[in-house]
């Protein structure tokens, strides 16, 4: 078999020996092509595939910068691989394989990376004697990616301590509720470390590791991670009504079904929850700065009311971890949208960049709609335990876009109606 190499310096290549060529013809390869002086080159070769064929280690240290993945699960050998790039901070993938190997990689490619990474793969068919025996046709793990990266995933030890969540005592016991801090996932890249809840195509975190990070805040908090419902931001104000045809997008969503959590994003935007244990109905909302102005948070209340029947009188809010006004600032035009709410939201109007308070601006919209003072849980509640941190004051424990830049990570405040005041739904580790 013959192999042309195109390797740049800022790829990684990938080899895969389980699925593709044999060491001997791939090192050739490599070194006769004068790109690939310095690649750094990764050889998936699962243990019992590098007992059985064997490489020597000349071959191993003919590439300067070469990595062995060598253990049983093909999901460890990927994950480990994905780390290696991350620290490299490399992007570019180029994959030689056959196509039975691109078929079982491209599995793992869509569970273990996102869009930042670019795959290039490079299919050879058999046709070299040493590459035509078993190993082209014994491929293990293949159709089980998703049970195989997952029970891998949850092996993971937990990053900076154990699952932490934050609760107001405002809302009563009837329901299930808290806000996540940053503790207790898996995710390792430093921005989104660790129990990061949001996978995005342009951030490097996967979907496989964000649903572990969901699964463990789950099990944590006492509800089934089947029955996790997340609003669809859109930095408006739509509400999306559980049962009705859901919308593409929306930054609020409202139900009376027992069960079913409903979890709104926060990353310095606020994430806030609503309960009304009169008529049993629950709320949560994603406010940042574009929802506030478009009143989110009184959107939501009003379809609690119009719904299912809820008195606005009746209705607790508990504002989830933020920016606090001391490290949120915006452009002068637009902090004086807030200046005209109240003077009080922007501290500083006369300068370049005026610090706005977003936090007060909601409490004060909900009140002008009719939300009880004393039923709002925020950063303005001193008798209470705080659940309204700024989360680009405290690194340690929340995750903040402001702090932290385009790659930052995502906490969640979650909210359910429980099945009677005395039983909570499944748990993650009972739902197996």
């Amino acid at each position: 078999m013959t192999v042309t190499w195109c390797v740049t310096m800022c790829e990684a290549v990938l080899v895969d020996l389980i699925h593709g060529c044999s060491a001997g013809c791939t090192g050739a390869s490599l070194l006769e092509d004068p790109a690939a002086a310095e690649p750094q080159v990764f050889l998936l070769c699962g243990k019992r595939y590098r007992e059985r064929d064997g490489f020597s280690d000349a071959f191993v240290s003919s590439c300067k910068s070469v990595h062995v993945l060598d253990s049983d699960s093909t999901a460890e050998c990927l994950y480990r691989f994905k780390q290696t790039v991350d620290q490299l901070d490399l992007s570019s993938i180029r994959v030689l394989t056959t196509p039975r190997g691109r078929a079982v990689l491209q599995g793992y490619q869509e569970l273990l990376f996102t869009a930042v990474y670019t795959f290039i793969y490079q299919v050879d068919h058999v046709t070299c004697p040493s590459c035509a025996g078993s190993a082209h046709t014994d491929s293990p793990g293949e159709g089980v990616h998703e049970e195989e990266v997952s029970k891998f995933l949850q092996q993971l030890p937990a990053q900076r301590g154990q699952v932490t969540v934050l609760k107001s005592t405002l809302i009563p016991d009837c329901f299930g509720h808290g806000f996540s801090t940053r503790r207790g996932g898996v995710s390792y890249i430093p921005t989104l470390s660790s129990l990061n809840l949001f996978s995005s195509s342009r951030r490097r975190d996967p979907g496989a590791v964000v649903q572990e990070n969901k699964r463990r805040l789950a099990l944590h908090a006492g509800f089934n991670p089947q029955l996790l419902r997340q609003v669809k931001v859109n930095h408006a104000s739509d509400v999306f009504v559980l049962g009705k045809a859901e919308p593409e997008s929306y930054d609020a969503m409202v139900t009376n079904q027992t069960g079913v959590v409903i979890t709104a994003p926060g990353a310095d935007c606020m994430p806030i929850l609503f309960a009304d244990p009169v008529s049993k109905v629950i709320g949560a909302a994603h406010a940042g700065w574009r929802g506030t102005l478009m009143g989110v948070a009184m959107a939501t209340v009003e379809a609690m009311v119009k719904e299912f029947g809820s008195r606005v009188g009746d209705i607790l809010v508990a504002v989830g971890p933020s920016v606090g006004v001391c490290c949120y600032t915006m452009e002068r035009q637009q902090a004086l949208v807030f200046h005209r709410i109240h003077p009080d939201c922007v501290p500083d109007p006369e300068s370049a960049r005026p610090h706005v308070n977003i936090r007060l601006a909601n409490r004060l919209l909900l009140e002008r709609g009719g939300i009880l003072p004393e039923h709002i849980h925020d950063d303005t509640v001193t008798e209470r335990p705080c659940v309204t941190p700024c989360t680009s004051c405290h690194p340690e424990d929340f995750f903040s876009h402001v702090r932290d830049g385009l790659n930052f990570g995502t906490q969640v405040g979650f909210l359910w109606i429980k099945e009677t005041e005395d039983e909570t739904p499944p748990t993650a580790g009972q739902t197996g």
